[in-house]
């Protein structure tokens, strides 16, 4: 979809996934995909993941949802069913 051809942009070793979070937002919704992320009081009160990362519309033919403890996990977990569903996501 973007024409990376599979090349992944390096990404500094000391720095994750959730440094780069709000540049795939706004890459999602530059692809027409609705998207957020979402921190949950209850749920870490309840011992749950309390992070979640949503998103639906454009090439995506279903809406999905990815929880974490961590937002690296969040967004780790949502990047890959990302990928799954066809998105190349370039972060």
């Amino acid at each position: 979809m973007t024409g990376n051809r599979g090349r992944w942009p390096k990404i500094d070793e000391d720095c994750g996934v959730e440094d780069v979070t709000l540049l795939i937002l706004e890459w999602l919704g530059e692809q027409g995909v609705n998207a957020m992320i979402r921190m949950d009081a209850e749920r870490l009160a309840d011992n749950a993941p309390p992070w979640t990362f949503a998103a639906s519309g454009g090439p995506l033919e279903h809406g999905m949802r990815a929880d974490g403890r961590t937002v690296r996990q969040c967004m780790s977990f949502a990047l890959a069913q990302l990928r799954d569903a066809g998105l190349s996501v370039p972060f």
